[in-house]
């Protein structure tokens, strides 16, 4: 067992994160039980705060709370994934748009994209293309947008993950993130938000394509 040396009221905070981490890394798969003692056991905390954790994350969408199955990593399916990818949809173009609009520094999003470049597995790869997206959208100039984007960030990256593991498809997605940023610094807000969404939109599409085959990824 593994003590964690955090005060306690920094404890529901750390294991929210570090269960989110292994969800989205892949060590928790979708359908996966999530055992409240074991969980506090190998964060070496009481049972409080991975319930207190467990229910945020339920929150998020990461988790699902069922009082006959008990708690389990989210499954993703068709229907889900186009959920979540329609509200980026919906937003996340407009979002770099505004951000392009007002001249917003875009270092971060660069620092991103290198840092996938330079990633030595999925994992690192999933969590830093999550900072290359949230580091387009958050200073659009409204906190509101960017906290909804925020909302749907971790179940997009889940369902990428899970993408990732049936067919990886990172390579292009990288190239179609360099031409997203390069737009975005040449000050082309509405060239950068076409090729945003259909980068976005190719993605799910591929990933879980409208043929009548839409079984779950699991």
């Amino acid at each position: 067992m593994t003590t964690v040396p955090v005060p306690i009221p920094s404890r529901t905070q750390f294991v929210q994160e570090a269960i989110k981490h292994r969800i989205l890394t892949g060590q928790l798969t979708p359908g996966q039980p999530l055992v409240e003692t074991e969980l506090a056991e190998s964060f070496g905390v009481s049972k409080t705060p991975v319930r207190e954790a467990l229910k945020t994350l339920a929150g998020t969408g990461l988790v699902v709370m069922n009082q006959y199955k008990g708690v389990t990593v989210r499954t993703v399916d068709a229907d889900m994934a186009r959920e979540v990818y329609d509200v980026r949809l919906l937003l996340e173009p407009e979002a770099l748009r505004r951000t392009v609009r007002a001249r917003a520094s875009l270092d971060a999003a660069g620092e991103a994209l290198a840092r996938a470049d330079a990633a030595a597995d999925a994992a690192e790869r999933s969590l830093a293309n999550r900072e290359f997206h949230r580091a387009l959208y958050l200073p659009c100039g409204n906190p509101l947008l960017g906290r909804m984007l925020d909302e749907v960030r971790d179940q997009a990256a889940l369902v990428s993950a899970v993408a990732w593991a049936a067919a990886p498809s990172w390579r292009r997605e990288a190239t179609e993130h360099r031409e997203i940023l390069r737009l975005a610094q040449a000050g082309d807000g509405e060239g950068a938000a076409n090729a945003l969404h259909a980068h976005i939109a190719s993605f799910v599409e591929r990933a879980f394509p409208r043929d009548g085959a839409d079984d779950a990824l699991r």
